[in-house]
């Protein structure tokens, strides 16, 4: 497969930012990440989320929209591949799980008027682990304001993620469920998903496969 812009995404804590970290020094390509970290309503979010959902969903979108159109615009031509840890729908997925049904009316109208604007990638590739590792995850890397996520938001998450792959057909989704691979501490198990994504060719819409 021909790739030139590659989407790593997951729910929280699924380990996409290490791997698509890892891929980008073995393959020396352009690494987009999310800057979440320096978003001030996030912590404000996990603590009160009926009050901080609105402002931080539209500062998430403008904050996505900002970095990919400039990322994507400055391509590099001596790195041949782009991976990014997010893809712009994230916003709508998130946003359609923490906002009332009038704000996310609203917040979709804004989102409609600007994706159609931005690159869509060659390969879409979503890693899936059970939530309870994505717990475990999470309470191992000790963010402070990630501690009190519960089991029942992932699952809304994904939920989310599982019914945006079913609406879309403008790019090829594979789904990998990983959660008996350790990427990070195992070059076998970090080849095997190497290997599906760069040494497959996929010829419907959306794939699921188990490694």
């Amino acid at each position: 497969m021909d790739l030139r812009y590659l989407v790593i995404e997951g729910n929280i804590g699924v380990g996409k930012t290490s791997l698509c970290r890892k891929i980008a020094a073995e393959k020396n390509a352009k690494l987009i990440l999310e800057q979440f970290a320096e978003n001030p309503f996030l912590p404000k979010f996990y603590e009160n989320p009926e009050r901080f959902s609105f402002p931080l969903e539209l500062s998430f979108l403008a904050d996505r929209y900002n970095q990919l159109k400039r990322e994507l615009s400055s391509f590099d031509l001596f790195q041949e591949l782009i991976i990014a840890d997010y893809f712009f729908m994230k916003s709508l997925i998130f946003s359609s799980q923490t906002l009332d049904e009038d704000e996310y009316k609203l917040y979709r109208q804004l989102f409609n008027i600007i994706y159609d604007q931005l690159p869509k990638p060659d390969l879409y590739v979503y890693l899936h682990r059970p939530v309870e590792q994505l717990i475990r995850n999470i309470k191992r890397r000790g963010r402070a304001y990630e501690q009190n996520i519960k089991e029942e938001y992932l699952k809304k998450i994904e939920a989310g993620y599982y019914n945006f792959f079913k609406q879309q057909n403008n790019f090829k989704i594979i789904l990998v469920n990983i959660e008996n691979l350790d990427f990070i501490n195992n070059e076998n198990d970090y080849k095997k998903i190497t290997d599906a994504i760069f040494n497959k060719t996929y010829k419907d819409k959306m794939t699921i496969i188990s490694l």
